[in-house]
């Protein structure tokens, strides 16, 4: 039988799979501690969109102060409360409502102002136009098989002059027989580009590979990624890869990539016709 909405039933199994790494101590549900809120408080603090590098300064407007921030699919009480210490009003919205709770956590315990919102990436209508100055997307759209959704979405709820920063996995990472290479060092293609949990590989497979509450990944073509920001209106401004440390695909390659987008303050012209 099919799945009446099978997005639906995507969402709802990262939702429970994300709340159980979040009861589980997973690194990206571990909430920051208070001697890092302190230093952001000092003006002293990084946060990461992808593993290892941090995010550069001067992405950021060099003042947070007042700046109204979007933490998108971002729960876990790590990027949400360093930028509330540094200043921002910041609204984290996020699919799990385990990682939401890590923000409310941190956001009693250090007296910070968070507001967390549920809800799913691709629908932001909880906002209305131009609610945004900076949109904080760190490694969470491989979770969504509709990532041009989620830049439409961007795109309306950010003010112009606001940016994007965006992080994400290097789509080539999923061509590989990942278990092969982690295993014995051997990089074999196995899989076509896009990349889907759930239509490549069975339910069986995903679940002897990444473990039963392991969320559902899709790869995202690169013309999706950054073709797909461009498409909704945005200014690319910056970009940066960044390798995983210790990790046999990233001895070869980057495996993340990270953008920063701006909305324009006008909205470019079309090309004219000829």
């Amino acid at each position: 039988m099919t799945d009446p909405d099978p997005h639906a039933s995507i969402l709802a199994h990262n939702r429970i799979a994300w709340d159980k790494w979040a009861q589980d101590g997973d690194r990206w549900t571990l909430p920051v501690s208070p001697a890092e809120v302190a230093a952001a408080r000092a003006g002293e603090w990084a946060i990461y969109l992808t593993e290892e590098k941090p995010t550069p300064r001067d992405w950021f407007p060099a003042d947070l102060r007042g700046i109204d921030v979007l933490c998108l699919a971002s729960g876990g009480g790590q990027q949400g409360p360093i930028l509330a210490a540094a200043g921002a009003n910041v609204t984290v919205f996020d699919n799990s409502p385990e990682q939401l709770a890590r923000d409310d956590a941190v956001a009693r315990r250090e007296g910070l102002a968070i507001r967390t919102v549920p809800g799913d990436m691709r629908d932001l209508s909880a906002f209305a136009d131009a609610t945004f100055d900076l949109i904080f997307h760190p490694v969470s759209n491989i979770f969504t098989p509709d990532v041009r959704a989620v830049w439409r979405e961007c795109y309306r709820v950010l003010r112009p002059g606001g940016a994007l920063l965006m992080g994400t996995v290097n789509p080539i990472e999923y061509a590989f027989d990942r278990a092969l290479a982690d295993a014995e060092g051997i990089f074999q293609l196995k899989h076509s580009l896009p990349y889907s949990d759930v239509t490549d590989i069975s339910t069986e497979e995903h679940d002897r590979l990444y473990g039963a509450h392991a969320p559902y990944e899709f790869s995202h073509t690169l013309e999706d990624q950054i073709g797909g920001q461009l498409e909704a209106g945005f200014v690319l401004t910056g970009f940066f890869e960044a390798h995983k440390e210790d990790d046999r695909l990233g001895r070869f390659f980057p495996n993340y990539i990270a953008t920063r987008a701006i909305k324009p303050r006008a909205r470019p012209a079309a090309p004219a016709a000829h």
